[in-house]
């Protein structure tokens, strides 16, 4: 798995459609005319540090939660009092905040700072 994300930062894939014209295909990049690559950040991957100081930025802007009880060890429930609902909002602001998508699946699982950190820390695309 390590491997496979070390792997994805550094490969770069463009993206084409193909396009009929009369009787003829012709391949047409995405986006303008132009090369889109899947890897958003290239080269520069976030450091672990950049992630944390973002995770903790998102989580003590948040509404219900009084920014002095944020850290890097908190739980979102447990130690914020947030509910559900609450957990699927902060995961949605660090998806734009980081310009990812987490699946539903991986998702329900973040339910701290900690594992928001790992998660998006590991993610190839996090930027």
């Amino acid at each position: 798995m390590a491997l496979r994300a070390a792997m994805l930062r550094h490969v770069r894939v463009p993206v084409q459609t193909l396009i009929i014209t009369g009787s003829k295909l012709q391949p047409r990049a995405l986006y303008g005319g132009s090369l889109r690559f899947l890897s958003s950040h290239g080269d520069d991957h976030l450091t672990k540090d950049e992630v944390i100081d973002r995770v903790l930025s998102v989580v003590k802007s948040f509404p219900k939660v009084d920014p002095s009880k944020v850290n890097a060890d908190v739980h979102f429930q447990n130690d914020l009092g947030l509910d559900s609902l609450d957990n699927v909002e902060i995961v949605m602001a660090l998806e734009e905040e980081f310009k990812l998508e987490i699946p539903d699946k991986e998702a329900n699982k973040i339910e701290s700072c900690n594992l928001a950190i790992e998660y998006i820390h590991n993610h190839p695309l996090a930027g």
